[in-house]
């Protein structure tokens, strides 16, 4: 009997103290829409910051199946490692190379960068407390709602002009709210004027910032989707109690100016409703589906890497060859798909479906 290579998954929600709370969180809602019943409770008062989709040891994301022996994602797939597709078995030593998220930021994150893979390496053999793993950590932010972010360095004249006028008193001219908002969160946090010195974007739902090793970012406020390396890997530099590696984060940071940091997805060929989200590292590529209600079946496209699936909106029935029931999904629904696996989706309402999909195409 051939290995079920499709099946639904329940992501692990991060509580930390910087996401939104309750149902106000697109990962509350996201992480209590997408289960079977009975579904866990939303709880005003607690904040739901991220929603965790892969194999991270910090975060494995639990199998809804119950014909299948394996509790976790990372379980099943270290029994299974051809469901990640020869090439990516090969270069990634038979692990998921992703991390997939979902994000609901209502206070700012910290400014911080990740450091490339040779100085991951090195970082993770001198201060194994502060850099738990030596792998590289580039990720890419995609809008699920006005997003705002800091990304990269600001052109010079850019930062001049907003140092010359911060003499003045029209506070308007200098983002003088959001210099206010940043100093309530973080008293005397000197991080908050990095909003002078870094590219401030608000991006709209569908676009997307990449973040490269050495950049300097932070999430301000927002939703989004989020893919990245697997790593736990951050050098921070303000808008945090949390440790600051002065020396190390003045040595790695890339600090050549750049204006447009919106990173553009590309529109695929062969399927009018998928764009795709293809940074330049090897680790992960993102795809989003529009498929309009009026679509009665869509065929989600194979491809030689395992993926993970995630309904944003809309309602559909899942069939594969492998699956021996059809897998319902809704808002909030996960599914991982193994490598070059061929998966339908029969929308059940006449609603717009919106999805997005982390694999990896080497």
């Amino acid at each position: 009997m051939a290995v079920q290579q499709v099946f639904p998954l329940s992501g692990v929600v991060q509580q930390y103290a910087w996401g939104k709370t309750g149902s106000n969180s697109e990962v509350a809602r996201r992480a209590t829409g997408g289960g079977p019943p009975p579904r866990a409770r939303v709880a005003g008062d607690k904040p739901y910051a991220e929603l965790w989709m892969g194999c991270h040891p910090r975060g494995d994301a639990k199998i809804l199946d119950n014909c299948i022996s394996q509790k976790t994602l990372g379980q099943w797939i270290a029994e299974n490692q051809d469901c990640l597709g020869s090439k990516v078995k090969d270069t990634f030593n038979g692990k998921l190379p992703f991390l997939f998220k979902v994000l609901s930021v209502e206070t700012a994150l910290s400014i911080q960068a990740h450091p490339n893979k040779e100085l991951a390496e090195k970082l993770h053999l001198q201060a194994p407390q502060h850099y738990p793993d030596a792998n590289h950590k580039p990720e890419i932010a995609i809008a699920l709602t006005s997003f705002q972010g800091l990304c990269g360095f600001r052109p010079v004249e850019e930062i001049v002009t907003f140092l010359t006028m911060a003499a003045g008193n029209n506070m308007e001219d200098i983002n003088g709210e959001l210099l206010l908002q940043l100093h309530q969160q973080y008293p005397g946090d000197i991080g908050c004027f990095a909003i002078y010195f870094l590219n401030l974007l608000t991006l709209k739902p569908g676009e997307a910032m990449f973040l490269e090793a050495n950049v300097p970012h932070a999430y301000l406020k927002g939703d989004c989707v989020e893919c990245m390396a697997c790593s736990d890997n951050t050098v921070r530099a303000g808008l945090t109690p949390k440790f600051i590696d002065v020396p190390t984060l003045c040595e790695m940071l890339n600090y050549t100016p750049s204006k447009d940091r919106l990173f553009l997805p590309t529109q695929s060929q062969e399927d009018p409703y998928l764009s795709i989200y293809n940074p330049p590292v090897p680790d992960f590529t993102v795809m989003k589906m529009e498929v309009p209600g009026s679509i009665t079946e869509y065929k989600v496209l194979a491809v030689d890497s395992a993926s993970i699936l995630l309904i944003v909106q809309g309602r559909v029935t899942a069939s594969t060859p492998t699956a021996q029931t059809p897998i319902p999904l809704q808002r909030g629904g996960v599914l991982f798909i193994g490598a070059n696996e061929s998966v339908s989706l029969k929308l059940t309402v006449p609603d717009d479906l919106l999805m997005f999909r982390a694999c990896c195409l080497l």
